[in-house]
């Protein structure tokens, strides 16, 4: 499964972000929520993260939110990135895209 999380990106943290999560992949984590592939996106102030999983992505998330590691990336990342509508925002559950096509070739 994969999961699109779309969110804001602060200027010029392009840089931090990407070492911030360099250094969680480095960690037990990928391997404890499953994740088999990520990719860190920034377009015009905005801010996507594509995650490929073993099983299901969204449950992965919600499963491991609370774990120390997971708890201390979100940390690490707040200065650069916010939610794209704060005021619905209470989980990563409420930043992720919604699929609506897929296409591939045979």
């Amino acid at each position: 499964m994969r999961t699109l999380i779309v969110a804001r990106m602060a200027p010029g943290s392009g840089e931090d972000v990407a070492g911030i999560f360099e250094e969680f992949d480095r960690s037990e984590m990928p391997g404890i929520m499953g994740t088999k592939r990520r990719e860190l996106f920034s377009y015009k102030g905005l801010y996507f993260h594509l995650q490929d999983f073993d099983g299901d992505g969204p449950q992965s998330i919600e499963q491991t939110r609370t774990h120390p590691l997971f708890v201390a990336v979100s940390a690490d990342l707040k200065p650069h990135i916010s939610p794209f509508d704060p005021e619905t925002w209470r989980s990563p559950a409420d930043a992720m895209a919604t699929s609506f096509y897929q296409w591939e070739a045979p």
